[in-house]
C-alpha cells in the first residue's frame, strides 16, 4: 500500500484522499511540509540546503529545502515536524518554528506533475544543533549567505558559493565548497521561491 494523501481542489478545498502515486500522475493538489534552516554567525544570515540523496528517484544530487515532505491523510500539519528530525537529525518541536503560511508550488515534468500546498516554516539553528542526516534521503547539508540566495532567486545574480559536507556512499565525509547555479537547484517554481526569500527577508531578516 502507498502513503495515502488529501486531496485538494484548485480553491484549496478538500475533495477525498488519494495514493500518492496518483496524486503524481493526474496532478492532485496536495499538502507538503517544508522547513528552511537559518542561522546568524557573526552578523551574518545563512540559509542551509539539503543535498538529495543520489538515490533518491526524484531530482536525486541536487540541492533542496532543508528539510520537506508529504502530509499524510491521517496527519496535521504540525506533524510534518517529523521530516527535520528524520531528514536532519534535529529534535526540533513546531512551537520552535515560524510559520510563512500556505504556498503553492507547482513542478511539472515528464515523469510527474507535483502541485503542493506547501505549509512553509523557518527555524533558526542553535548553536548547540548537530545535523544527522539520513543518508536514505539526504548525502549531505550546506549553506550560503540568506542575501547571496535572495539574489540568485530574483535573478540578481548568476551562481553563489555553498559550503558545507557531503557523506559519500562509502560512509566518507567531505568538506564542500563549490559555486553553484539555479540549475543545480531542485526545480521549484519560480514563485515559490521568490515568494520565500522575500517572506523571509521582511518577516526575520532586515535585508
Amino acid at each position: 500500500m502507498g502513503e495515502k494523501l488529501k486531496i485538494f481542489d484548485d480553491n484549496r478545498i478538500e475533495i477525498g484522499i488519494a495514493d500518492r502515486n496518483d496524486v503524481h500522475k493526474k496532478g492532485y493538489w496536495h499538502e507538503t511540509f517544508h522547513c528552511w534552516v537559518v542561522e546568524k554567525n557573526e552578523g551574518t544570515d545563512y540559509l542551509y540546503f539539503q543535498n538529495r540523496s543520489h538515490n533518491k528517484k526524484d531530482f536525486p544530487n541536487l540541492l533542496d529545502i532543508t528539510a520537506a515532505g508529504h502530509i499524510l491523510s491521517n496527519e496535521n500539519v504540525e506533524d510534518g515536524v517529523r521530516e527535520v528530525k528524520e531528514e536532519l537529525g534535529l529534535d526540533v518541536h513546531i512551537e520552535e518554528l515560524r510559520s510563512l503560511g500556505v504556498i503553492e508550488d507547482s513542478i511539472i515534468t515528464s515523469n510527474f506533475i507535483d502541485r503542493e500546498l506547501a505549509n512553509v516554516f523557518l527555524y533558526e539553528k542553535k548553536d548547540t544543533d548537530i545535523f544527522t542526516i539520513q543518508r536514505e534521503e539526504v548525502s549531505g547539508i550546506v549553506r550560503t549567505e540568506f542575501n547571496k540566495f535572495y539574489d540568485l532567486c530574483l535573478g540578481k545574480t548568476a551562481e553563489i558559493v555553498v559550503k558545507g559536507f557531503e557523506v559519500t556512499e562509502f560512509g566518507e565525509k567531505i568538506t564542500i565548497n563549490k559555486t553553484v547555479r539555479l540549475k543545480e537547484f531542485v526545480p521549484h517554481q519560480k514563485e515559490y521561491l521568490e515568494k520565500v526569500v522575500r517572506l523571509i527577508s521582511d518577516k526575520v531578516y532586515a535585508k
